[in-house]
Formats: structure tokens, sequence, C-alpha cells
């Protein structure tokens, strides 16, 4: 059922403990709703615990408290809270376990994808510029103390979820969020710095070679860029090393989808959606079972390189 961020406040003070879960190859907002809501049970006395299947990636190793995230979820947690996963499957190798959990225990979705199923028994779905801002309204909700680390993980998703205040969905409420955060102390600049404006050579390198390879089709509308297996062992790359990698094609003045094709295994590709003015990728990740936002969504394809490209192409026409 829907629920409003007060009930579901409500029911997080009377848990005597959580498991918070995000979404597999986590990105900035997903870690940032995680570890903030981890920092404000702490500050509550709620023992918790925040758990993702995946590796910490690379470009967000600085983050502080990543040690403390768990690759298996908890069976005895009273309450479990998946926040920034459009739906289960979302949470990867956790999405078992997390049904199995809520046969007998409450669980929570706080999320801002258009797409989201409403998978949990207490669902707050939001459509806004990162999952972090409805985090924020939660922890004010709980009456949990804001203090500079909170501020900093809420601001490292709003940074990385809004393209830097760069994509369309940035409304006076992401600024005034924003505000807020560097008032508690958040580190502009410094996020800023780990996130944007630092990379090891190796990824240079490879930004290089993926963006050398870059494919031009329906009439140059559509950009793809393929990262295979053989590119990310060459570099020594993870999942973190190629975040970004997509936005680049969309500089380009003709293009309006930009298509990230990376290779998780023989045969599976993920796929990664971004556009620029009226392409609604989340429609077209949605073919294929994907999903996300209008202007950035994702999905996965099955099939040889060029038989994935192809089928994408003819999908991404439909939407031109």
């Amino acid at each position: 059922m829907n629920a409003t961020l007060e009930e579901i406040a409500s029911r997080i003070r009377a848990a005597r403990s959580a498991a918070i879960l995000t979404h597999m190859r986590p990105d900035g907002d997903a870690f940032g709703c995680a570890l903030a809501l981890s920092a404000a049970l702490d500050a509550l006395g709620i023992p918790n615990r925040v758990c993702d299947e995946s590796d910490i990636p690379s470009n967000l190793a600085f983050l502080e408290g990543t040690e403390k995230i768990q690759k298996e979820l908890p069976p005895d947690a009273e309450l479990y809270i998946a926040v920034d996963s459009s739906d289960e499957q979302r949470l990867g190798a956790l999405a078992d376990a997390f049904r199995a959990a809520a046969k007998k225990h409450d669980t929570i979705n706080i999320d801002h994808h258009v797409s989201n199923t409403r998978f949990a028994k207490y669902n707050f779905v939001r459509d806004c510029s990162a999952n972090c801002m409805n985090i924020l309204a939660l922890i004010e909700a709980l009456g949990a103390p804001l203090d500079k680390k909170t501020a900093n993980y809420l601001l490292l998703g709003l940074l990385t979820d809004s393209g830097n205040f760069s994509h369309d969905d940035v409304t006076e409420e992401t600024f005034l969020a924003a505000a807020k955060l560097v008032r508690a102390g958040a580190d502009v600049a410094s996020l800023n710095n780990d996130l944007f404006r630092r990379q090891p050579r190796a990824r240079a390198e490879m930004y290089a070679e993926v963006m050398g390879r870059i494919r031009w089709l329906l009439d140059d509308r559509l950009a793809v860029i393929l990262i295979s297996l053989d590119t990310m062992k060459k570099f020594g790359a993870d999942n973190g090393m190629t975040e970004g990698f997509v936005d680049f094609p969309l500089m380009v003045d003709t293009v309006e989808v930009s298509a990230s094709v990376m290779e998780v295994k023989k045969g599976q590709y993920k796929i990664s959606l971004r556009s620029k003015k009226y392409a609604d990728v989340n429609k077209i990740a949605g073919v294929y079972g994907g999903g996300g936002h209008v202007r950035a969504a994702g999905c996965m394809l099955f099939g040889e390189p060029e038989e994935v490209i192809d089928r994408l192409s003819y999908t991404v026409s439909q939407y031109l």
C-alpha cells in the first residue's frame, strides 16, 4: 500500500532493528540514501545494517562508512527498508531474501523512479531529482539530527542523480534541499572533486578508447557505446570506472538518445539510456522489462552484441 513519510517514520521509530538495502551496481544516490538513513537510525538508537550485493564501486570508495555495508541480508531484522530501487529484481542477489523477509516482517520501499512497482508493504514513491531528497524528508519526519556526515551522504546522491544540477527534473525544491544540506555542513567542493574532477589514469585511457568507437545511428540521433568484458579487463576496470560514460555522447548536437551497452557476461548486456529533450527512455527500457526515469533508464538485453545493438536501435527509432 502507499504510505506517507509520517506513517513510515512512525513504523521505523517503533522498530527494534532494521535492515536497509539498495539496488545492485549502486550509484551515489543508492549509497547516499542507505548510508544517510543508517546514520539517522544510529542517532535514534535503532540497530541497523546496510546491505547490497555488490562490491563498493571504485568511484565511491572515498565514502566514509562503506565498510559497514554487508552483502547478505540479516534474517532477523524487524523491518526491511529498500531505498532507490524501482522493483525487487533491482535488489539482485538480495531479492529472494527480501521476499522471504516480507512473509514475516514489514517491508518499506522509498523511491523516486516513475517505474516503481510498489513492491513493499509500505510504499512511498515520489518522482524528484534524487531519492536522497525523499530520504532527507524522511529523516526530518523521524526527528533525527542532520549532521555533517549525513548531509554529505545526501548531497552525494543529489549531485550524482541530478547530473550536478543539470537535468531537466531539477526544480526549486532541488536547490532548497541542497541549501539545507550545505547549511548542515555538507562540503560541496570536496564532493565535486571526489565525484567529477579526479580519476585514475586507467579510466582516462579507457574513456578515450570507448569514446573513439561511438556508433552513430538513426541519422546521428542515437549514439551507442559498447563496453566489452575484454575492455574492462584490459584496463582493470569495475562498474564504477564507467560511471558517466553514457552522458558524453549527449553533448553532440544531433544526439537525442545515448546508450551504453555494457557486457555483464557472455550474451548478457546492461543497457543504460539517457535522452536530451523529448525521448522517453523509461518507455524504451520498459519494452525490455526495465525502467527508471523519462531522461535516464536502464534494462538488460541478451544475445550477440550486434544483435543487441540492432534491437535497441529499432526500439529507440519508435520513440524519436
